[in-house]
Protein backbone atom coordinates (compact mmCIF):
# COMPACT_ATOMS: atom_id res chain seq x y z
CA UNK A 1 0.00 0.00 0.00
CA UNK A 2 1.65 3.11 -0.83
CA UNK A 3 1.53 5.79 1.61
CA UNK A 4 3.61 9.18 2.24
CA UNK A 5 5.14 8.59 5.32
CA UNK A 6 8.07 9.86 7.50
CA UNK A 7 11.17 7.17 7.21
CA UNK A 8 11.02 6.37 10.84
CA UNK A 9 7.39 5.34 11.06
CA UNK A 10 7.72 3.56 7.78
CA UNK A 11 10.24 1.62 9.35
CA UNK A 12 8.59 1.24 12.99
CA UNK A 13 5.44 -0.51 10.15
CA UNK A 14 7.43 -2.25 8.69
CA UNK A 15 9.47 -3.58 12.09
CA UNK A 16 5.64 -4.23 13.01
CA UNK A 17 5.05 -6.40 10.07
CA UNK A 18 7.64 -8.99 11.48
CA UNK A 19 6.13 -9.28 14.89
CA UNK A 20 8.76 -8.56 17.10
CA UNK A 21 7.57 -9.60 20.83
CA UNK A 22 10.38 -7.88 22.03
CA UNK A 23 11.14 -4.29 21.94
CA UNK A 24 13.99 -2.65 23.55
CA UNK A 25 13.16 1.25 23.53
CA UNK A 26 15.54 3.77 24.72
CA UNK A 27 15.54 7.57 22.78
CA UNK A 28 18.42 8.99 21.27
CA UNK A 29 17.87 11.82 18.27
CA UNK A 30 17.37 10.86 15.54
CA UNK A 31 15.69 7.23 16.10
CA UNK A 32 13.37 8.62 18.59
CA UNK A 33 10.18 7.99 16.45
CA UNK A 34 10.50 4.57 14.94
CA UNK A 35 10.26 3.41 19.13
CA UNK A 36 7.89 6.37 19.41
CA UNK A 37 5.57 4.62 17.15
CA UNK A 38 5.90 0.96 18.18
CA UNK A 39 5.35 2.01 21.11
CA UNK A 40 2.05 3.28 20.37
CA UNK A 41 1.37 0.62 18.25
CA UNK A 42 1.82 -1.89 21.42
CA UNK A 43 -0.36 0.43 23.43
CA UNK A 44 -3.02 0.12 21.11
CA UNK A 45 -2.90 -3.34 21.12
CA UNK A 46 -1.91 -2.98 17.25
CA UNK A 47 1.72 -5.48 17.81
CA UNK A 48 0.68 -8.40 19.45
CA UNK A 49 2.06 -10.30 21.49
CA UNK A 50 4.96 -7.99 22.54
CA UNK A 51 6.67 -6.47 25.38
CA UNK A 52 7.51 -3.15 24.73
CA UNK A 53 10.14 -2.47 27.68
CA UNK A 54 11.52 0.98 28.50
CA UNK A 55 15.00 0.60 29.94
CA UNK A 56 17.18 3.31 31.64
CA UNK A 57 19.94 3.61 28.87
CA UNK A 58 21.41 2.46 25.13
CA UNK A 59 23.31 -0.15 27.18
CA UNK A 60 20.47 -1.73 28.99
CA UNK A 61 18.71 -1.30 25.94
CA UNK A 62 20.95 -3.88 23.96
CA UNK A 63 21.63 -6.21 27.48
CA UNK A 64 17.53 -6.67 27.44
CA UNK A 65 17.67 -7.62 23.71
CA UNK A 66 20.64 -10.12 24.28
CA UNK A 67 18.51 -11.33 27.09
CA UNK A 68 15.20 -11.53 25.01
CA UNK A 69 16.79 -13.12 22.26
CA UNK A 70 18.51 -15.92 24.00
CA UNK A 71 15.06 -16.43 25.82
CA UNK A 72 13.61 -17.21 22.22
CA UNK A 73 11.95 -13.99 21.67
CA UNK A 74 12.30 -12.05 17.95
CA UNK A 75 13.77 -8.90 19.20
CA UNK A 76 14.44 -5.61 17.65
CA UNK A 77 15.91 -2.37 19.20
CA UNK A 78 16.98 0.80 17.56
CA UNK A 79 19.93 3.18 18.43
CA UNK A 80 22.30 6.45 17.39
CA UNK A 81 25.13 7.88 17.32
CA UNK A 82 26.56 8.14 21.29
CA UNK A 83 24.05 5.76 21.89
CA UNK A 84 25.77 3.38 20.01
CA UNK A 85 28.95 3.63 21.76
CA UNK A 86 27.22 3.52 25.26
CA UNK A 87 26.05 -0.21 24.63
CA UNK A 88 29.27 -1.31 22.75
CA UNK A 89 30.12 -3.65 24.60
CA UNK A 90 26.94 -5.25 24.28
CA UNK A 91 26.65 -4.79 20.98
CA UNK A 92 29.83 -7.13 20.76
CA UNK A 93 28.36 -9.60 23.00
CA UNK A 94 25.34 -9.68 20.97
CA UNK A 95 27.82 -10.12 17.52
CA UNK A 96 30.33 -12.94 19.41
CA UNK A 97 26.78 -15.14 20.98
CA UNK A 98 25.24 -14.99 17.40
CA UNK A 99 22.20 -13.45 18.73
CA UNK A 100 19.53 -12.73 15.93
CA UNK A 101 19.07 -9.28 17.20
CA UNK A 102 17.60 -6.42 14.69
CA UNK A 103 18.31 -2.99 15.65
CA UNK A 104 18.13 0.22 13.28
CA UNK A 105 20.75 2.54 13.45
CA UNK A 106 19.77 6.11 12.99
CA UNK A 107 23.75 7.15 11.46
CA UNK A 108 24.20 10.15 13.06
CA UNK A 109 28.22 11.83 14.23
CA UNK A 110 30.00 10.99 17.15
CA UNK A 111 31.54 13.78 19.44
CA UNK A 112 33.34 15.53 20.70
CA UNK A 113 32.41 18.15 19.64
CA UNK A 114 28.72 17.26 19.86
CA UNK A 115 26.75 17.31 16.83
CA UNK A 116 23.02 15.43 16.04
CA UNK A 117 23.40 15.55 12.27
CA UNK A 118 24.26 12.85 9.90
CA UNK A 119 27.49 10.97 9.05
CA UNK A 120 28.38 7.40 9.29
CA UNK A 121 30.95 7.56 12.34
CA UNK A 122 28.82 5.43 14.34
CA UNK A 123 28.11 2.90 11.80
CA UNK A 124 32.12 2.49 11.22
CA UNK A 125 32.73 2.16 14.85
CA UNK A 126 31.40 -0.60 14.81
CA UNK A 127 31.96 -2.56 11.45
CA UNK A 128 34.24 -5.11 13.69
CA UNK A 129 32.05 -6.21 16.19
CA UNK A 130 30.43 -9.26 14.34
CA UNK A 131 27.02 -7.60 13.21
CA UNK A 132 25.62 -7.50 9.31
CA UNK A 133 25.17 -3.89 8.67
CA UNK A 134 22.76 -3.04 5.89
CA UNK A 135 22.83 0.29 4.05
CA UNK A 136 19.90 1.45 2.93
CA UNK A 137 19.77 4.58 -0.18
CA UNK A 138 16.11 5.28 0.29
CA UNK A 139 13.21 4.94 2.90
CA UNK A 140 11.74 2.32 0.71
CA UNK A 141 14.76 0.03 0.93
CA UNK A 142 14.96 0.88 4.55
CA UNK A 143 11.49 -0.42 5.07
CA UNK A 144 12.60 -4.25 2.40
CA UNK A 145 15.89 -4.54 4.56
CA UNK A 146 14.08 -4.26 7.72
CA UNK A 147 12.35 -7.12 6.93
CA UNK A 148 15.01 -8.82 5.34
CA UNK A 149 16.88 -8.52 8.21
CA UNK A 150 15.04 -10.23 9.94
CA UNK A 151 15.44 -13.37 7.87
CA UNK A 152 18.82 -13.24 7.84
CA UNK A 153 19.43 -12.94 10.76
CA UNK A 154 17.31 -15.76 12.26
CA UNK A 155 18.97 -17.84 9.47
CA UNK A 156 22.08 -17.26 10.03
CA UNK A 157 21.94 -16.39 13.96
CA UNK A 158 23.47 -13.52 13.57
CA UNK A 159 22.60 -9.85 14.42
CA UNK A 160 21.93 -7.49 11.66
CA UNK A 161 21.99 -3.44 11.91
CA UNK A 162 20.16 -1.75 9.12
CA UNK A 163 21.62 1.76 8.89
CA UNK A 164 19.45 4.76 7.68
CA UNK A 165 21.13 8.28 7.56
CA UNK A 166 19.67 10.04 10.41
CA UNK A 167 17.26 13.01 9.29
CA UNK A 168 18.26 12.78 5.67
CA UNK A 169 15.99 9.30 5.90
CA UNK A 170 14.27 9.14 8.96
CA UNK A 171 12.71 12.48 9.08
CA UNK A 172 11.67 12.48 5.54
CA UNK A 173 8.93 12.61 4.28
CA UNK A 174 8.47 10.41 1.42
CA UNK A 175 6.29 7.40 -0.89
CA UNK A 176 6.83 4.24 0.51
CA UNK A 177 4.67 1.13 -0.56
CA UNK A 178 3.96 -0.56 2.61
CA UNK A 179 3.51 -4.16 2.34
CA UNK A 180 0.72 -6.41 3.88
CA UNK A 181 0.69 -8.69 6.58
CA UNK A 182 -0.36 -11.55 4.46
CA UNK A 183 3.29 -10.95 2.56
CA UNK A 184 5.22 -10.37 5.18
CA UNK A 185 4.32 -13.74 7.38
CA UNK A 186 4.82 -15.34 3.80
CA UNK A 187 8.45 -14.37 3.43
CA UNK A 188 9.08 -14.15 6.96
CA UNK A 189 8.59 -17.47 9.07
CA UNK A 190 8.05 -17.89 12.91
CA UNK A 191 11.28 -17.56 14.78
CA UNK A 192 12.64 -20.99 15.65
CA UNK A 193 16.02 -20.11 17.23
CA UNK A 194 19.54 -22.17 17.03
CA UNK A 195 20.64 -21.18 20.54
CA UNK A 196 17.62 -21.31 23.29
CA UNK A 197 17.56 -21.16 27.40
CA UNK A 198 15.36 -23.79 28.10
CA UNK A 199 15.15 -25.02 31.94
CA UNK A 200 14.22 -28.48 30.10
CA UNK A 201 17.26 -28.67 28.48
CA UNK A 202 19.81 -26.40 29.94
CA UNK A 203 22.83 -24.54 28.10
CA UNK A 204 25.29 -22.29 28.95
CA UNK A 205 25.02 -19.23 26.82
CA UNK A 206 28.22 -17.00 26.42
CA UNK A 207 30.64 -19.53 28.48
CA UNK A 208 34.24 -18.21 28.75
CA UNK A 209 36.81 -19.36 26.17
CA UNK A 210 40.28 -20.02 26.48
CA UNK A 211 43.22 -19.75 24.09
CA UNK A 212 42.28 -23.22 22.98
CA UNK A 213 39.38 -22.48 21.37
CA UNK A 214 38.65 -19.02 21.09
CA UNK A 215 40.06 -18.15 17.44
CA UNK A 216 38.14 -21.52 16.12
CA UNK A 217 34.72 -19.37 17.45
CA UNK A 218 35.62 -16.35 15.96
CA UNK A 219 36.32 -18.01 12.92
CA UNK A 220 32.81 -19.75 12.81
CA UNK A 221 31.52 -16.53 12.93
CA UNK A 222 33.34 -14.98 10.11
CA UNK A 223 32.12 -18.21 8.44
CA UNK A 224 28.77 -17.41 9.37
CA UNK A 225 29.40 -14.15 7.50
CA UNK A 226 30.47 -15.69 4.86
CA UNK A 227 27.51 -17.59 4.29
CA UNK A 228 25.54 -14.09 4.43
CA UNK A 229 27.67 -12.71 1.33
CA UNK A 230 25.39 -15.65 -0.40
CA UNK A 231 22.32 -15.14 1.70
CA UNK A 232 21.87 -11.77 1.63
CA UNK A 233 21.82 -11.58 -2.55
CA UNK A 234 19.57 -14.97 -2.17
CA UNK A 235 16.89 -13.30 0.19
CA UNK A 236 17.06 -10.15 -1.89
CA UNK A 237 15.80 -11.80 -5.39
CA UNK A 238 13.32 -13.88 -3.52
CA UNK A 239 11.90 -10.50 -1.71
CA UNK A 240 11.36 -9.28 -5.41
CA UNK A 241 9.41 -12.16 -6.40
CA UNK A 242 7.10 -12.02 -3.09
CA UNK A 243 6.81 -8.29 -3.29
CA UNK A 244 7.60 -7.14 -7.22
CA UNK A 245 10.34 -4.59 -6.70
CA UNK A 246 14.39 -4.99 -6.35
CA UNK A 247 15.85 -4.05 -3.09
CA UNK A 248 18.74 -5.19 -0.71
CA UNK A 249 21.45 -7.53 -1.98
CA UNK A 250 24.98 -7.01 -1.68
CA UNK A 251 25.45 -3.84 -4.34
CA UNK A 252 23.90 -2.23 -7.11
CA UNK A 253 25.78 -0.76 -10.22
CA UNK A 254 24.40 2.51 -11.84
CA UNK A 255 25.66 3.30 -15.59
CA UNK A 256 28.88 2.10 -14.71
CA UNK A 257 29.16 -1.23 -17.51
CA UNK A 258 31.19 1.18 -19.49
CA UNK A 259 32.57 3.94 -16.92
CA UNK A 260 36.04 5.18 -17.03
CA UNK A 261 35.43 6.70 -13.34
CA UNK A 262 33.49 4.71 -10.93
CA UNK A 263 32.03 6.50 -7.41
CA UNK A 264 31.83 4.22 -4.63
CA UNK A 265 29.41 5.28 -1.61
CA UNK A 266 27.11 4.08 0.81
CA UNK A 267 23.29 5.61 1.96
CA UNK A 268 21.32 8.19 0.75
CA UNK A 269 24.71 10.35 -0.63
CA UNK A 270 23.68 7.61 -3.85
CA UNK A 271 20.83 9.61 -4.74
CA UNK A 272 23.09 13.05 -5.02
CA UNK A 273 25.36 10.79 -7.17
CA UNK A 274 22.97 9.22 -8.98
CA UNK A 275 21.56 13.12 -10.37
CA UNK A 276 25.13 14.12 -11.00
CA UNK A 277 25.81 11.56 -12.99
CA UNK A 278 22.95 11.88 -15.53
CA UNK A 279 24.04 15.15 -15.76
CA UNK A 280 28.08 14.47 -16.50
CA UNK A 281 26.50 11.41 -18.72
CA UNK A 282 24.57 14.00 -21.02
CA UNK A 283 28.19 16.15 -21.26
CA UNK A 284 29.79 13.03 -22.75
CA UNK A 285 32.08 11.92 -19.51
CA UNK A 286 31.68 8.23 -18.99
CA UNK A 287 31.11 8.02 -15.30
CA UNK A 288 29.12 5.15 -13.01
CA UNK A 289 28.02 4.58 -9.08
CA UNK A 290 28.26 1.87 -6.93
CA UNK A 291 26.41 1.38 -4.16
CA UNK A 292 27.40 -0.81 -1.55
CA UNK A 293 24.40 -2.26 0.61
CA UNK A 294 25.99 -4.48 2.09
CA UNK A 295 28.73 -3.06 4.07
CA UNK A 296 29.22 -6.20 6.74
CA UNK A 297 30.11 -9.16 5.63
CA UNK A 298 31.58 -6.63 2.86
CA UNK A 299 31.10 -8.31 -0.53
CA UNK A 300 34.73 -7.79 -1.80
CA UNK A 301 34.21 -10.33 -4.81
CA UNK A 302 30.98 -8.77 -6.08
CA UNK A 303 32.74 -5.52 -5.88
CA UNK A 304 35.75 -6.56 -7.41
CA UNK A 305 33.74 -7.87 -10.15
CA UNK A 306 31.83 -4.29 -10.62
CA UNK A 307 34.75 -2.56 -10.68
CA UNK A 308 36.81 -4.66 -12.74
CA UNK A 309 36.90 -2.26 -16.14
CA UNK A 310 36.88 0.80 -15.08
CA UNK A 311 40.14 3.26 -15.11
CA UNK A 312 39.58 4.61 -11.62
CA UNK A 313 37.32 4.72 -8.59
CA UNK A 314 36.19 7.63 -6.21
CA UNK A 315 34.95 6.37 -2.84
CA UNK A 316 32.84 9.33 -1.41
CA UNK A 317 32.44 8.55 2.35
CA UNK A 318 30.82 9.83 5.66
CA UNK A 319 33.74 8.82 7.72
CA UNK A 320 37.38 8.90 8.17
CA UNK A 321 40.32 7.25 10.09
CA UNK A 322 41.91 9.93 11.92
CA UNK A 323 45.42 9.94 11.40
CA UNK A 324 45.05 7.76 8.32
CA UNK A 325 42.02 8.58 5.72
CA UNK A 326 39.12 6.51 4.49
CA UNK A 327 37.57 3.67 5.92
CA UNK A 328 35.54 2.33 2.98
CA UNK A 329 37.75 2.84 0.57
CA UNK A 330 40.61 1.31 2.60
CA UNK A 331 38.16 -1.99 2.19
CA UNK A 332 37.44 -1.08 -1.93
CA UNK A 333 41.04 -0.89 -1.95
CA UNK A 334 41.54 -4.38 -0.37
CA UNK A 335 39.12 -5.92 -3.00
CA UNK A 336 40.88 -4.43 -6.10
CA UNK A 337 44.07 -6.32 -4.71
CA UNK A 338 46.65 -7.04 -7.39
CA UNK A 339 44.93 -4.72 -9.73
CA UNK A 340 45.82 -1.42 -11.58
CA UNK A 341 43.03 0.51 -10.67
CA UNK A 342 43.78 3.85 -8.21
CA UNK A 343 41.37 4.20 -5.55
CA UNK A 344 41.04 7.97 -4.19
CA UNK A 345 38.92 9.20 -1.40
CA UNK A 346 36.39 11.95 -0.56
CA UNK A 347 35.70 12.63 2.97
CA UNK A 348 32.23 14.46 3.03
CA UNK A 349 28.99 15.64 4.59
CA UNK A 350 31.04 15.44 8.04
CA UNK A 351 28.25 16.24 10.88
CA UNK A 352 25.45 16.44 8.40
CA UNK A 353 27.04 19.22 5.97
CA UNK A 354 25.72 19.21 2.62
CA UNK A 355 26.92 17.35 0.17
CA UNK A 356 26.32 19.46 -3.00
CA UNK A 357 26.12 18.59 -6.85
CA UNK A 358 28.36 21.23 -7.43
CA UNK A 359 30.97 20.09 -5.18
CA UNK A 360 31.03 16.48 -6.24
CA UNK A 361 30.61 18.09 -10.10
CA UNK A 362 34.26 19.73 -9.01
CA UNK A 363 35.57 16.36 -7.84
CA UNK A 364 34.12 13.97 -10.54
CA UNK A 365 35.48 16.34 -13.44
CA UNK A 366 39.27 16.76 -11.62
CA UNK A 367 39.17 12.73 -11.11
CA UNK A 368 38.18 12.19 -14.92
CA UNK A 369 41.33 14.65 -15.72
CA UNK A 370 43.25 12.15 -13.46
CA UNK A 371 44.09 14.99 -11.22
CA UNK A 372 42.35 14.09 -8.12
CA UNK A 373 44.53 13.44 -5.06
CA UNK A 374 44.66 10.18 -2.82
CA UNK A 375 42.46 11.55 -0.22
CA UNK A 376 40.18 14.97 -0.16
CA UNK A 377 37.92 16.73 2.28
CA UNK A 378 34.76 18.28 0.12
CA UNK A 379 34.04 21.60 1.45
CA UNK A 380 36.83 21.92 3.80
CA UNK A 381 37.51 26.02 4.69
CA UNK A 382 41.24 25.87 5.08
CA UNK A 383 41.23 29.59 6.35
CA UNK A 384 39.50 28.09 9.38
CA UNK A 385 41.80 25.36 9.75
CA UNK A 386 45.34 27.60 9.12
CA UNK A 387 43.79 30.25 11.40
CA UNK A 388 43.26 27.44 14.58
CA UNK A 389 46.57 25.99 13.72
CA UNK A 390 48.84 29.00 14.06
CA UNK A 391 46.61 29.94 17.12
CA UNK A 392 47.53 26.44 18.36
CA UNK A 393 51.78 26.99 17.53
CA UNK A 394 51.41 30.75 19.01
CA UNK A 395 50.51 29.96 22.75
CA UNK A 396 50.54 27.05 24.39
CA UNK A 397 47.42 27.43 25.86
CA UNK A 398 45.09 28.09 23.16
CA UNK A 399 41.88 26.86 24.27
CA UNK A 400 39.47 24.07 22.90
CA UNK A 401 39.37 24.38 19.07
CA UNK A 402 35.76 23.45 18.59
CA UNK A 403 35.12 26.59 20.46
CA UNK A 404 37.79 28.71 19.10
CA UNK A 405 36.48 27.46 15.00
CA UNK A 406 32.77 28.76 16.35
CA UNK A 407 33.82 31.92 17.61
CA UNK A 408 36.08 32.91 13.97
CA UNK A 409 32.93 32.12 12.21
CA UNK A 410 30.98 34.37 15.00
CA UNK A 411 28.32 31.18 16.00
CA UNK A 412 27.43 30.32 19.69
CA UNK A 413 28.42 27.05 20.85
CA UNK A 414 25.08 24.69 21.38
CA UNK A 415 24.41 22.95 24.34
CA UNK A 416 22.02 20.51 22.16
CA UNK A 417 22.67 16.27 22.43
Amino acid sequence: MLRQIEGSRAVAQAVALCRPEVVCAYPISPQTHIIEALGALVKAGDLSPCEFINVESEFAAMSVAIGASAAGARSFTATSSQGLLFMMEAVYNAGGLGLPIVMTLANRAIGAPINIWNDHSDAMAVRDAGWVQLFAETNQEAVDLHIQAFRLAEELSLPVMVCMDGFILTHASERVDLPTQEQVDAYLPPFEPRQLLDPDEPVSIGAMVGPEAFEEVRFIAHTRHQQGLVRIGELAGEFAEAFGRVSGGLVHQYRSADADTVVVALGSVLGTIKDLVDSLREQGMRIGVLGITSFRPFPIDAVRAALANTRRVVVVEKAFSVGFGGVLSTDVAMALTGMTVPVATVVAGLGGRPITKASLRTVFECADRGELERLTFLDLNRDLVEGELERMARTRRSGPSAENILRDLGTVASGIG
